[in-house]
């Protein structure tokens, strides 16, 4: 027997008969050969990592556009805070943790520059709209690899396309169980990232976190997620849920965020600015489509202008963006 195939003999007399095995995956678009040492969901998450979209998760914003201390969340530390959660809580179920890191570590691969003002920005503009869920299915089928995409499994895809359903429950919920664990992973971490973010931004005061938050889920950072990860861990079988009172103080805290933090003129100041800018590119490069890079030209052969553009732009880091539109849009120094 390979080392792979080790592996999944035993996580097939391991893991829970709800955990998604390797060896009954959908599997991929295009056949590969078995690797002798990873199963299928390891490789998906090496390649999730060594990709190029992974690496610009750097420079694009969490919450908070362009911060000058070192200690705000960016885009990559949320996902490796979304990736450690969810595999905490796949452990204890014993779920597949290969299968829920991979989804969690791809989950925001089409996430915009500048956060969701640049996903706005992007919907607002592109007659295709624009879900970054669905651009980070874009990044791993169409856009990595110079149009091949990673090839990846059919379970990976599915959780990084279901990560932000509105209710867990519903219709369009991944049909993995891993893939549900990312989903509360995901809110998890950035409710309570984004709580110490505002918190030090001075956004708002400890004294300004409901009692009942408090209350039911915990004071600290540390107990709100082990309050929401036991919860979770405790009350799961067949679905992932959480017992009545913590998932009603799971909502309260979501919307105290929204109403504090996401919408607060403090956090959001520049937003308009950073939409602006998307917006102005995007008018750009669908009225100049031969300036787009030539990866991209391949898909305005495919597509039209619009698609080229919108995948251009949402691919983009923070830092990038600001420099492409002051060099199409800020006059430059004469150089003598």
């Amino acid at each position: 027997m390979t080392i792979r195939e080790q592996t999944e003999q035993m996580q097939a007399e391991n893991l829970s008969k709800y955990a998604s095995l390797p060896q009954n995956s959908r599997g991929r678009e295009r056949p590969v050969e078995d690797c002798p040492i990873r199963t299928a969901y390891a490789r998906d998450r090496d390649r999730i990592i060594h990709c190029k979209s992974f690496r610009r998760l750097m420079h694009k914003t969490q919450v908070f556009l362009s911060p000058e201390s070192d200690h705000y969340r960016t885009r990559l530390t949320h996902t490796l805070e979304v990736s450690q959660i969810a595999r905490t809580i796949a452990s204890a179920l014993r779920l597949n943790e290969e299968l829920t890191e991979a989804i969690a570590l791809g989950h925001d691969l089409g996430h915009t520059p500048f956060g969701h003002a640049g996903e706005r920005a992007l919907k607002h503009c592109c007659p295709y709209g624009f879900s970054h869920p669905v651009q980070s299915v874009r990044v791993v089928e169409k856009l990595e690899n110079g149009g091949a995409g990673l090839n990846l499994t059919f379970e990976v895809r599915n959780g990084i396309g279901c990560h932000s359903y509105s209710n867990p429950s519903a219709e369009g919920a991944a049909l993995t169980l891993e893939g549900r664990v990312v989903y509360y992973a995901d809110k998890i971490a950035y409710l309570n990232h984004d709580l110490e973010d505002a918190m030090r931004a001075q956004v708002l005061s400890e004294e300004e976190i409901p009692w009942t938050i408090k209350y039911d889920l915990g004071r600290t950072k540390s107990q709100r997620i082990t309050a929401l990860i036991e919860s979770i861990v405790q009350n799961s079988g067949e679905d992932i849920r959480m017992d009545p009172t913590t998932g009603a103080a799971f909502k309260q805290f979501h919307k105290f965020m929204y109403d504090a933090v996401y919408t607060s003129p403090a956090a959001k100041g520049e937003e308009g600015k950073a939409q602006a800018v998307v917006e102005q590119l995007y008018a750009y490069f669908t009225a100049h489509p031969k300036e787009l890079p030539q990866e991209y030209q391949q898909i305005l052969k495919d597509s039209d202008e619009a698609r080229a553009a919108c995948d251009y732009i949402s691919g983009m880091s923070d830092r990038y963006a600001v420099a492409i539109y002051e060099r199409l849009y800020v006059p430059q120094p004469w150089s003598i």
